[in-house]
């Protein structure tokens, strides 16, 4: 079992920067992606932005040139950078682990942009 607790969430204004960290409570051998995911109110949760175990990046088009994932290792740990928030980021982010066929989910953390 990997558990996931995510920090970081919060209110900021449009334009405004926020970093999202999520630690893993191990890693799974071998190959691994972990990500972040998120879910506004009345839309389906969806993938934001993936970092392989070998540092391979995936982001959503309405992300990228914005926001920056990266991961430690050593530490377990998966960061989202979040640069010139906008009111339609606002909503729970999700932090993911995939491992050997096995996907755990964090708790989300809120992230609200408004003035």
């Amino acid at each position: 079992q990997v558990q996931l607790v995510e920090s970081g969430g919060g209110l900021v204004q449009p334009g405004g920067s926020l970093r999202l960290s999520c630690a893993a409570s191990r890693s799974r051998f071998g190959f691994n992606v972990m990500g972040w995911y998120r879910q506004a109110p009345g839309k389906q949760r969806e993938l934001v932005a993936t970092i392989t175990s070998g540092r391979n990046t995936n982001y959503a088009d309405s992300v990228k040139g914005r926001f920056t994932i990266s991961r430690d290792n050593a530490k377990n740990t998966v960061y989202l950078q979040m640069n010139s928030l906008k009111p339609e980021d606002t909503a729970v982010y999700y932090c993911n682990y995939k491992s050997g066929g096995y996907d755990y989910w964090g708790q989300g953390t809120q992230v609200t942009v408004s003035s």
